[in-house]
């Protein structure tokens, strides 16, 4: 029968919530580049979803890192686990800060244009396309932070702690009498 899973703690939820940001982020210098090549009018739609994704990912690196932070006090300590999520913890916030002040340089690329009043696709060529030199180092604050969680979880085995459910597994062919 379906239904709606029951709710995760806060603690539980960096797991959901990161490959958000990762995923949005990424894509949004696609459309930036898609922007600058089309010029103004037909490039304007596409630098509006960038600038949409720019901002849904800058917001959802929020969410990511307070969660994170929340998981990460959770987390079993030895010393190479420690010393991994510290440095996890100090670039996600860095990270954060990055996308926070990439996301203000967007606006003014978007905005500037139309501040002039008047359209000039060399500038609305230029501008994107000086932007995305600075979005790089945001992509690889973004993937040097994921690099060292997909380290944390995939060598080290930390993982969420999720509360065990009051359901049962089902039987299947390798286990016919569930516990």
């Amino acid at each position: 029968m379906l239904q709606f899973p029951t709710p995760l703690p806060w603690d539980s939820l960096h797991p959901l919530i990161i490959h958000f940001p990762i995923a949005l982020l990424l894509v949004s210098p696609l459309f930036i580049l898609i922007s600058a090549v089309l010029a103004p009018p037909k490039g304007r739609p596409y630098m509006v979803a960038a600038l949409i994704l720019l901002l849904l990912g800058t917001a959802s690196l929020f969410l990511a890192v307070q969660t994170g932070e929340a998981a990460g006090a959770l987390a079993e300590r030895t010393p190479p686990v420690e010393a991994l999520l510290q440095g996890h913890q100090t670039l996600a916030s860095e990270t954060r800060n990055v996308f926070v002040t990439l996301s203000i340089i967007a606006l003014g690329v978007f905005f500037f244009p139309r501040l002039l009043r008047k359209e000039r696709p060399l500038l609305s060529r230029v501008l994107p396309l000086s932007f995305l030199v600075f979005y790089a180092v945001g992509i690889i604050f973004l993937v040097n932070t994921a690099d060292r969680g997909g380290r944390l979880v995939h060598e080290l085995g930390v993982h969420a702690i999720i509360s065990p459910t009051s359901e049962k597994p089902a039987a299947s062919p390798g286990n016919p009498t569930p516990e």
